[in-house]
């Protein structure tokens, strides 16, 4: 883990308490978007597949920092869109969950060396900068050249001002897995951590050839573990998730573990997922109906092995058989060998598809709200 051992320490603790306190849905992480616009237009994305009057929407200041004290969750993510194209919103955000939770800045980097300025160094924050691969196939992924060799000197820029910074890598079906391995020794080059996932198959993601099942990603993935035997590969991951992602552990999705909140609010069920909005976070826990959704439950959730839906079940695998993840640790991830079952997906309903709708009730709303500013106006004016 690349953890610093007190946010180790305080992420155990919290889920101690929550377990002491006999709380079965709690969240870890809280997926925090203040905006979906981008300046990139990634092939796997479906993030900002929205009309321009959304696009241009932003999360206030202060609607950041009340979703992370209604949330309550000890590490914030903000991810996007791109956050660092609303200054004032990533800052706050950042400074924000300085306090009182660790904070993860998710961003492409095209503009992390221009605004380095506006953050300060703090053990509580950290910057995470998109990268897939080396340069050839970061490149081809954000469908813009030039923009790896951008992110990895952002990234020696920040680590030479004392900033924390490690990389997030979305893995799909045409990455071999001997690049993976040499993507993963030049991180350990810059001495920066990964963290690694299977690309989740959104359904607006214009590239739609090259999503993983789940069989395929164990495959890859152990392919991958094997070559990095012997080697000081640093991941931001349990030992558990990444023993999930070569196929040796049987779990199932964890989606109120990292919940969203985004401009239409809180993201019913999970953060790749959309399925409505809850106005709440107590809302969303206690109305969203969970049992719905997941690997053999759903049809959208059926290769699902994303860090979001999983990466909380390890954490709580962990608490419950801290032996077995203490083996984990020592023996290494295995690479041979039968898998563990893959989950039966013959009773699993239909996908629904809801993205238009959604879409049309916030234009509806954004409309309305524009239109009483504008009556208003021309009150206060009379």
């Amino acid at each position: 883990m690349a953890i610093p051992f007190f946010k180790e320490m305080r992420i155990g603790g919290y889920l101690v308490k929550q377990k002491l306190l006999g709380r079965k849905r709690y969240p870890l992480v809280l997926m925090l978007e203040p905006l979906f616009r981008c300046n990139l237009a990634c092939v796997g994305c479906g993030k900002i597949d929205y009309p321009d009057a959304i696009l241009n929407r932003r999360m206030t200041a202060q609607e950041c920092w009340d979703a992370a004290d209604e949330c309550g969750a000890p590490m914030v993510a903000i991810p996007g869109g791109e956050p660092l194209i609303h200054r004032r919103s990533a800052r706050s955000c950042a400074a924000s969950s300085r306090a009182r939770s660790s904070s993860s800045l998710c961003t492409n980097a095209l503009l992390l060396e221009k605004k380095l300025d506006l953050f300060e160094p703090s053990p509580y924050l950290f910057f995470s900068v998109h990268l897939d691969g080396l340069k050839e196939h970061h490149d081809k992924a954000v469908s813009k050249k030039g923009v790896f060799d951008r992110a990895v000197s952002a990234i020696k820029a920040a680590k030479a001002r004392g900033f924390t910074v490690n990389v997030n890598a979305t893995i799909f079906d045409n990455h071999p897995a001997d690049e993976i391995a040499k993507f993963l020794d030049f991180t350990t080059e810059i001495g920066v951590a990964v963290s690694m996932s299977p690309g989740y198959a959104y359904e607006r993601a214009p590239d739609q050839e090259h999503f993983l099942n789940r069989t395929k990603t164990k495959k890859l993935f152990r392919d991958v573990f094997a070559q990095g035997k012997g080697k000081k590969w640093n991941f931001m991951h349990s030992g558990l998730f990444l023993d999930f992602l070569a196929g040796n552990q049987e779990y199932e999705c964890t989606p109120w573990g990292m919940p969203a909140r985004n401009i239409f609010g809180w993201q019913k069920p999970c953060y790749l997922l959309g399925e409505g909005y809850a106005k709440t976070f107590k809302e969303l826990m206690d109305t969203t109906d969970w049992e719905t959704y997941g690997t053999g439950k759903y049809e959208k959730c059926a290769n699902c092995m994303a860090h979001c839906g999983y990466e909380p079940t390890a954490a709580t695998a962990a608490l419950n058989n801290p032996f077995k993840a203490m083996w984990v640790a020592l023996r290494g991830i295995r690479t041979t060998g039968p898998m563990a079952p893959e989950i039966d997906l013959s009773n699993q309903r239909p996908a629904q598809y809801i993205f238009s709708e959604q879409v049309q009730k916030k234009l509806s709303d954004i409309r309305r709200d524009e239109a009483q500013a504008a009556q208003q106006k021309a009150s206060t004016a009379a």
